[in-house]
């Protein structure tokens, strides 16, 4: 009876992982991946959690321990990226660790030897990458919605562009609006070099964090604190060698911001391995070619880490020479101006695109939409997990919010808006106002 209490309780935790922010389709590799990092008492414990930010008081309640054994628990299991501990208002609220940001970035980041890194590299290798079904379940073509936005490199931007750059996608304004910053290591980097297929020479030492981020990674030793003019000087490295740049999929208040290559980065890897064009969510600029001075060298398709850049026949040149030009798969490109970090003519460059790029105010709103995108706000809404009233309604108004007409108009531009303020005032009629701040 032993033996099967401890598989109900991961089952159970996989189920608890897949109703939060991102889903997590059922893979042996994830199942094998929550033995290796939770023990089946911390296991059981984290099911019990509700699926949104609650006190020590509703944790214990929820979990059905006593307040200072929860507080053991929790501080634990914070300690080692499983949950979340963040004081937006002063009181510490809970909430267990998404996949993504999370699970994987929380224990890739780590070097306490806690974690056998080989083996977790393997089995997030394969419940994340192998076969496409975390990219399948979480960007498909009905998706509008993910946790991380690309932004344009500020040199990249043609002139006559440029004033429309706003400070929420200029990397070095963003890092200008915290007090506290975070240098870690980069999950992806870290697992393919144990996995021993990292291609690039980029240094491993490169996320970058701040605000409550930052101090959450301080806290649990997973960064290192650095300044603010060793946070901007750290941004160098991305135009050194030709990084992308992924932040938080806000436009205030934002985390972090990735330096992504393409050998090693997940969210990429979706993009240009699986093609799902949803994985990330673009920034407002879109690279364009300037044909008449384009001298077809391919170096901007060999840099594209997206492989959103061909090289095409053009017109012969005057003496007859063939000739190539590149073409931009507008589909797929992210506005992130690494190609033209690598055109020597200036013929590459960003533009403003002419379609509007949804990118939410406030983690709260990212946070509503994406597990609205994602057919997991119910549980958001209706997050206690132990009452059955609360249990029918996640069933019967999930089951709606999956639909998807009514996903659709929710997301869609006339009535985004509206819905955000309902969640809001809803939040705030529940007592939880707190959770605007998170």
């Amino acid at each position: 009876m032993g033996h099967l209490g401890t598989k109900d309780n991961y089952l159970a935790l996989e189920e608890k992982i897949d109703g939060l922010w991102l889903r997590t389709p059922k893979r042996k590799s994830f199942h094998d991946l929550l033995k290796q990092l939770y023990t089946a008492e911390e296991a059981r414990f984290v099911s019990r959690m509700s699926w949104s930010f609650a006190n020590l008081a509703q944790v214990a309640r929820d979990t059905g321990t006593a307040p200072a054994e929860a507080l053991a628990m929790l501080d634990s299991l914070a300690e080692k990226g499983l949950v979340l501990d963040l004081a937006p208002a002063g009181e510490t609220l809970y909430v267990p660790s998404p996949i993504v940001i999370g699970i994987f970035e929380f224990t890739m980041m780590r070097t306490d030897g806690q974690v056998d890194k080989k083996v977790a590299a393997r089995l997030f290798q394969d419940c994340m990458l192998e076969a496409g079904t975390f990219f399948a379940a979480n960007f498909g073509e009905d998706s509008r919605m993910s946790v991380m936005r690309t932004l344009p490199h500020e040199t990249t931007v043609r002139a006559e562009s440029a004033v429309e750059i706003l400070d929420y996608e200029k990397a070095h304004a963003l890092v200008d609006g915290f007090d506290t910053f975070g240098l870690g290591l980069c999950s992806c980097r870290h697992k393919t070099g144990h996995l021993g297929t990292k291609k690039c020479d980029t240094p491993e030492e490169s996320c970058l964090s701040f605000g409550p981020a930052a101090d959450y990674l301080l806290r649990h030793k997973m960064a290192r604190g650095i300044t603010r003019a060793e946070t901007h000087k750290a941004l160098e490295i991305s135009l050194e060698y030709g990084l992308v740049l992924n932040a938080d999929n806000t436009r205030r208040g934002i985390r972090f911001i990735c330096q992504c290559c393409a050998c090693c980065c997940t969210m990429l890897k979706g993009v240009s391995q699986y093609g799902y064009a949803n994985t990330l969510i673009t920034s407002t600029f879109i690279a364009r070619v300037r044909q008449d001075d384009c001298i077809g060298c391919g170096k901007c398709a060999k840099a594209c880490p997206i492989h959103a850049i061909e090289m095409v026949p053009a017109p012969p040149r005057e003496d007859g020479k063939k000739r190539k030009k590149a073409r931009i798969n507008e589909d797929l490109c992210l506005g992130c101006g690494v190609c033209s970090l690598s055109c020597k003519t200036d013929s590459l460059a960003l533009e403003k695109r002419a379609q509007r790029v949804i990118h939410p105010e406030t983690t709260f709103e990212r946070v509503i939409l994406q597990t609205l995108d994602k057919g997991t706000l119910a549980n958001q809404i209706f997050a206690d997990p132990n009452s059955l009233t609360q249990k029918a309604l996640r069933g019967v108004v999930g089951g709606f919010l999956r639909l998807p007409p009514v996903k659709q108009a929710l997301m869609s531009d006339q009535l985004r808006s509206r819905f955000l303020t309902a969640m809001r005032a809803g939040i705030r009629l529940q007592g939880k106002g707190w959770l605007l701040d998170v």
